[in-house]
């Protein structure tokens, strides 16, 4: 291996697994930026006429993201302490999962053809969010540089709040949404007519009765035209943040027993999103008003890259000396500290 592919190979490494490399956090950056575009892309694609009108505009969207999303993955993979372990935990299943329908769509296989498979496939496409949580937890985890603890709560309070409200809201449409889709209105009135067709309705029958009425495939609900609120992801997400917010439907509401289970995960994740904002409201309002500072103590241990890196940047030791520091054990260290 020549100077210029080792220089490369470092670059690369330091890329996946080096927060504190600038490679690093423009990579973070990159990833988190084609996670929320590929988001808002999903949520557009649910709300007519603009997924028909601009269905080239969201395939592009969505290969690009895929793409970048795919290096992050063999990245991650290949520069991984335990590729094996790296493969089978969770945030390798989050990695995988981002790329994988996608892949799975482009393949056109047989299998794969079925409305219900690529329904599952699309919605299992949202999960993408998680990377971003994943990423900004890292970062934040194990971030040297000074910053104000507040912000970094704040930080952390809207990635979660945009997962919830991602996953929440497409769920809903997905659920319950779907029952009552183009597709599934003209799907189930044409199983309809074929219906009257074989077995003719009694001549006083009402008009009702030849128009399909979407029902919970669980329980057995009708669903009526003006309880058909899940027409699309973005108006689930008013309906989502209204929950999360007040604990209830507010102005809309689920009627299938799959689209209340998704409610009930919704408040609960609201009442968890709450105490957080409860919290970094609680600090802010002591630093500000009463001048209250936020100490070491009320912060965790620094781990050992955190202070190594400090050594770095202070010059205290040397780029050959940090490795051979980041290689020893704890009671190596101890040892050494005791003979200066």
């Amino acid at each position: 291996m020549n100077t210029l592919t080792k220089s490369e190979h470092s670059l690369a490494s330091a890329m996946f697994t080096d927060p504190h490399s600038q490679a690093f956090k423009i990579w973070v950056r990159i990833i988190n930026l084609w996670i929320f575009v590929s988001c808002l892309s999903l949520a557009g694609e649910t709300v007519e006429p603009y997924a028909s009108a601009h269905a080239h505009l969201f395939k592009v969207i969505e290969y690009v993201a895929v793409f970048f999303f795919t290096i992050d993955y063999l990245g991650n993979l290949y520069f991984a302490e335990d590729r094996k372990k790296y493969f089978f935990s969770f945030w390798g299943m989050v990695d995988l999962i981002s790329i994988l329908p996608t892949f799975l769509q482009a393949l056109d296989l047989a299998a794969l053809q079925g409305t219900k498979v690529l329904r599952v496939l699309r919605v299992v496409r949202v999960l993408r969010v998680l990377k971003m949580a994943k990423m900004a937890l890292q970062a934040i985890q194990r971030s040297v540089e000074a910053s104000n603890p507040i912000i970094t709560n704040l930080r952390i309070y809207f990635i979660a709040l945009f997962s919830v409200v991602m996953i929440s809201s497409t769920l809903m449409y997905y659920v319950e949404g779907n029952l009552y889709s183009a597709e599934a209105l003209a799907a189930g009135q044409a199983a309809l007519d074929a219906e009257i067709v074989a077995h003719p309705l009694p001549d006083d029958a009402p008009p009702e009765a030849r128009k399909f009425m979407p029902t919970d495939p669980l329980s057995g609900n009708p669903i009526p035209e003006d309880k058909r609120f899940f027409n699309s992801i973005p108006t689930a997400m008013w309906w989502c943040m209204v929950t999360l917010t007040t604990t209830g439907y507010g102005d809309m509401f689920p009627l299938s027993l799959g689209g209340r289970l998704v409610a009930i995960v919704t408040m609960l994740m609201g009442l968890v999103l709450f105490g957080i904002l409860l919290n970094i409201v609680g600090k802010t309002i002591m630093v500000l008003l009463f001048g209250e500072q936020i100490t070491e103590a009320d912060e965790p241990p620094a781990k050992r890259d955190t202070i190594v890196h400090l050594m770095l940047k202070r010059n205290w030791i040397s780029d050959d000396q940090a490795v051979k520091l980041e290689r020893m054990s704890d009671d190596e260290i101890v040892a050494r500290l005791k003979n200066l």
